[in-house]
């Protein structure tokens, strides 16, 4: 436990009992959690994960860490400064990801032009005849359809309205 924040660990016999939390003092340090005594969690590796931010004192930062990286499993082999790079970008371009508040869909901050690349006559692979699909794989097409249509990443063109580009029709 050299590398912990802190040299010492309390537990109370309450949380020994009700969790069964074995703690061995072995040469390797590590305790198990419930009847299944052959998963052994390391405490070395739970005060690399706690250290990663320890020298930081941004609250904000360490709320991120512990809310919204909890489930997330960085490398272990990456330098201690490569964890700290990792987690000021991750921490500082947090807005770029989806989550509950802002999930994935259209963006309404701004417009973004997309130049395509392909030119007419189109290549044989974007010219390939449609082809039956079964009834499951339809209506698993049609339930996706409308979930990206009421995100806004998807929008119905009208048969009458000049478009650039479409995508190929969903044929059921």
């Amino acid at each position: 436990m050299d590398n912990c924040t802190s040299q010492h660990i309390i537990l109370g016999n309450d949380y020994l009992n009700i969790y069964g939390i074995d703690i061995n003092n072995h040469k390797d340090r590590y305790f198990t959690i419930g009847e299944n005594r052959r998963n052994k969690f390391s405490f070395s590796n739970m005060c690399k994960q706690i250290s990663i931010v320890s020298s930081k004192k941004d609250t904000y930062k360490e709320e991120f860490v512990a809310n919204k990286l909890v489930e997330a499993q960085i490398n272990p082999y990456l330098s201690t400064k490569m964890r700290h790079e990792l987690i000021d970008v991750l921490y500082t371009y947090t807005n770029a990801f989806a989550s509950d508040n802002e999930p994935l869909g259209a963006m309404k901050v701004h417009e973004v032009d997309i130049t395509l690349k392909i030119d007419r006559p189109y290549p044989p692979v974007l010219r390939r005849p449609a082809y039956p699909a079964s009834h499951r794989a339809i209506e698993a097409l049609e339930k996706h359809i409308q979930e990206v249509i009421q995100l806004g990443v998807l929008r119905n063109v009208g048969h009458n309205e000049e478009v650039e580009v479409t995508t190929p029709a969903i044929i059921a």
